[in-house]
């Protein structure tokens, strides 16, 4: 048993990592300490007072561990670390994780490629980025693919030059084809060189080139090649227009602003590199009331720049953080070279902080709208059903479907909503087992039985081993199902509930003769309801997912009925001798053609099957012959 109080009084007054557990042994906190003695045990102290969220935190801590350190600075990248393994409540204040696109030039190789890459790793390549478009990067890509002709291929060159034939493209123009040796080590590097000119921002050569081609295509009447580089020298002055400068010094810097109101925080990011802003990302954040801006704005930077591999020599804040110098320490030993912390307080640098601080707070009061109408449309709208039929809370919802055309393989769907947005992992679909033709009634009475005595079934399963808490497939079970019919359907449901002693609301959504919704059938009766409102509106949402996803699942199980071969007719060719024999030969014509000693060359053939395949093939002339 862990005793608190006592574990309190052993406490080193040594700098380290403190982690808080709950109940169910998971990691809920992680923070790091000057004096581990001092800070753990200021959350346990009656008088401390950490606002509404750190008490609610206090109240659920089973245990704590800690881990000492030689420095503070230790402790921040352990903190840090452990953070982004174990993503703790209540410490993950960014509700999104993002990670940001690079264009890779493998440097290290002797015929080098440009990629697209999530990772900037400590290899002989060369990063370009990161990017906040990971299409923008693509269409660079391939913009350079075009102009420059390089390879994307995987072999390995010069190892592999000439043992085998050169890919579509170098057919369709867009290759050198290095893998045939049709150009020399020297005169690809020559190559590389104009592709990294390119990507450090030095535009004119290339536009000259295409300028001066396009013009030459043209006199010679070449009127396609003249539009081919007409469109890429578009392309290149768009990417061109898009590099604002933003900087003369031609250093690399994040420029971070944050908008706060008493719930919700968004920090704004303008990323600048080689003096170029190139691009720009905001960050939703949770906060408590209780949070202040500087510790927001420190515990935003720890997470942020754990999680991404690029750091830049500068961060233009606007306001001062809490433990400014030893994130500033840690950042530069993630970088290998001195990042500096500042707040900008006059010029361009304040009025580019400044510029960030505004679309912080326009992302914040656009998305409280966003978020405002949103709500609207799921927890409102659920909401406005619940009061229909006069529930008291509606968050979980089941509905289902049956699908059959002409007595085919008739199939189930259940679609689950919860607080208002689908939650597709919770999708179910069922093939029926025990009913043949077109009868809804007693397929949805099979779909009912399945899903709520497999529910029922699991929860005993986990009563048992004390894990009520824990979820399995089935485990939960809605606040309200709701069936796609009326009177019929919800009594299927109504009975299949009441064979298995639960207790859940049914209601149907009933359709009028246009196959439109019109209401719904709750308690004997139905309910009208406002074909403009909210909940009018998820209801139709609802009842047209369940019916798409038994449509899906039918058309699936129809088209792999259909998919039929005629090498499936002969006996003894299963998958792979089918697979085998298509892969030889490419069609069924020169199967025919081949005699039974070509035939059983063939991997995964042997004697037996060659000769079924060869008599299935020329059965008519056996059959004369005989």
């Amino acid at each position: 048993m862990f005793d608190i109080q006592e574990e309190l009084k052993k406490l080193p007054q040594k700098p380290g990592v403190y982690l808080m557990y709950d109940v169910k042994d998971t990691i809920i906190y992680v923070g790091k300490a000057v004096s581990l003695r001092n800070r753990v045990r200021q959350y346990f102290r009656p008088s401390h007072n950490e606002g509404l969220k750190k008490e609610q935190m206090v109240r659920q801590i089973e245990r704590f561990e800690y881990i000492i350190t030689d420095s503070e600075l230790e402790a921040l990248i352990l903190e840090c670390n452990l953070i982004k393994e174990h993503r703790p409540k209540y410490n993950t204040m960014l509700r999104d994780d993002k990670t940001y696109p690079y264009i890779r030039v493998t440097l290290g190789e002797d015929f080098p490629r440009v990629l697209f890459s999530r990772q900037m790793k400590k290899d002989k390549s060369r990063y370009f980025g990161p990017y906040t478009s990971a299409g923008a990067v693509k269409e660079t890509i391939e913009l350079i693919q075009k102009i420059y002709l390089l390879r994307t291929c995987n072999r390995v060159l010069p190892k592999d030059i000439g043992k085998e034939r050169p890919c579509l493209n170098y057919h369709i123009h867009q290759c050198m084809a290095p893998c045939q040796g049709n150009i020399s080590k020297e005169d690809y590097r020559k190559q590389i060189n104009r592709v990294l000119e390119f990507l450090n921002g030095n535009y004119q050569p290339v536009l000259k080139e295409l300028e001066e081609k396009m013009q030459a295509a043209s006199e010679e009447m070449s009127f396609e090649k003249a539009i081919e580089y007409r469109e890429l020298l578009k392309a290149v002055k768009q990417i061109a227009q898009k590099q604002k400068i933003t900087s003369s010094d031609g250093e690399d810097k994040d420029i971070i602003a944050m908008a706060s109101d008493q719930e919700d925080a968004v920090v704004q990011m303008f990323f600048v590199r080689d003096g170029r802003l190139i691009g720009r990302d905001h960050f939703h954040v949770n906060i408590g009331s209780e949070d202040m801006r500087p510790q927001v704005l420190a515990t935003f930077l720890k997470q942020f720049y754990a999680g991404t591999p690029f750091i830049p020599r500068e961060l233009m804040l606007q306001e001062e953080v809490e433990e400014k110098e030893v994130i500033a320490e840690w950042l530069s030993q993630k970088r290998g070279q001195k990042v500096y912390i500042r707040v900008p307080k006059k010029g361009t640098k304040e009025k580019l902080v400044e510029l960030a601080a505004q679309n912080a707070f326009m992302a914040l009061s656009q998305d409280k709208e966003k978020i405002k109408r949103e709500e609207g449309r799921t927890i409102g709208a659920l909401k406005e059903i619940g009061r229909l039929l006069d529930l008291e809370e509606v968050k979980r919802v089941e509905a289902f479907d049956i699908s059959n055309i002409s007595g085919f393989e008739t199939v189930g769907s259940m679609v689950v909503y919860e607080k208002g947005k689908p939650k597709r992992s919770d999708y179910r679909k069922f093939k029926l087992r025990t009913v043949t033709g077109p009868n809804d009634y007693a397929s949805m009475y099979e779909v009912l039985t399945r899903r709520f005595s497999h529910g029922v079934k699991e929860q005993e399963e986990l009563k048992e081993r004390n894990l009520e808490n824990e979820y399995g497939s089935f485990t939960r079970f809605p606040d309200l199902i709701m069936m796609d019919g009326g009177k019929g359907q919800v009594n299927i449901a109504l009975k299949v509930l009441e064979e298995l002693k639960l207790k859940i609301p049914v209601c149907g959504m009933v359709k009028d003769d246009n196959h439109r919704t019109r209401g719904l059938y709750y308690h004997n009766q139905e309910i009208p309801i406002d074909r403009h409102s909210e909940g009018f509106k998820l209801i139709t949402r609802i009842q047209d997912e369940a019916h798409r996803f038994a449509i899906e699942y039918h058309r699936s199980l129809r088209s792999k009925e259909q998919v039929h071969s005629v090498l499936d007719d002969i006996p003894g060719i299963g998958a792979a001798r089918r697979k085998a024999l298509m892969k030889r030969f490419l069609s069924l014509d020169a199967i025919r053609e081949a005699d039974k000693k070509t035939l059983q060359e063939i991997p995964s053939m042997n004697e037996q099957a060659a000769l079924a395949v060869y008599e299935f093939f020329h059965k008519e002339n056996i059959e004369k012959n005989s």
